[in-house]
Formats: C-alpha cells, sequence, structure tokens
C-alpha cells in the first residue's frame, strides 16, 4: 500500500528514492499529468530497452520525446499521448525498431492499463 501525505500545497509520498511531492502548483511538485506522461513514457522506454537487449540489437541511447493533447471541456482528461523515440547506435534496421516498439507496447504496463481512455502512439527515429 502506498501512503500520500497531504501537505499545504499538495500532497507527498514516499518512494525508495526519497520523497515525491505532488501539487498542481509547479512550485511545489510534480504536476499530476506530469506524473502519468513520465509513467507511460518511462515503462514503455523501459520495455523498449529490454526487447532491443532481448532481440541483441545494440543501441547507445534511446530518448522519447512525448506531446499529449488534452481535453479542456472534460476535467482537462489527457486524450491523446505521442511518444516519439530517438534511437542511437550503428547499423539499427527500421523494420527490427518499429517490430521492438510493438512489442514494447504490449509489455508495457502503463500504456496497457490506459489503452481504454487514452490514445497512446509512437513514432521514432534512427540516429
Amino acid at each position: 500500500m502506498k501512503e500520500f501525505n497531504m501537505k499545504e500545497h499538495g500532497f507527498t509520498m514516499k518512494t525508495e528514492f526519497g520523497e515525491l511531492a505532488i501539487s498542481a502548483d509547479t512550485e511545489y511538485g510534480f504536476r499530476p499529468f506530469e506524473l502519468m506522461i513520465a509513467s507511460i513514457a518511462g515503462c514503455s522506454s523501459a520495455a523498449l530497452r529490454v526487447v532491443l537487449t532481448k532481440m541483441r540489437i545494440d543501441i547507445e541511447n534511446i530518448k522519447v520525446f512525448t506531446t499529449i493533447e488534452r481535453n479542456e471541456t472534460q476535467a482537462n482528461r489527457i486524450e491523446k499521448i505521442h511518444l516519439h523515440f530517438v534511437i542511437q547506435g550503428e547499423g539499427l534496421r527500421e523494420e527490427k525498431i518499429e517490430r521492438a516498439i510493438s512489442i514494447a507496447r504490449k509489455n508495457c504496463g502503463m500504456i496497457q492499463s490506459v489503452q481504454d481512455s487514452i490514445l497512446v502512439t509512437e513514432s521514432f527515429e534512427v540516429t
């Protein structure tokens, strides 16, 4: 069970890496939508790294850039998240990267958790 404690400007949660501050005001913590995006991008990127390793594809680095669309008329809910992966390495073949992203998507618990309520799309480039 995770415990969240109310503070003057939001909530905190203790984690293995320290205290996580959550607030609607960026002066006092991470905004909830930022945590949602970080969860999806982080999970997807980590899954992609595992899949590429299992496929014996050597990579030097993965960066992921996100864009989101929110619906202001419905509590500013997140409706779309786009993940753009920039994958660095030698001799990377696009068709293998495409397959790895597809497998990673199926193995990312965060994407699977929101798939019926948030449209998540991916693209990539190889450098």
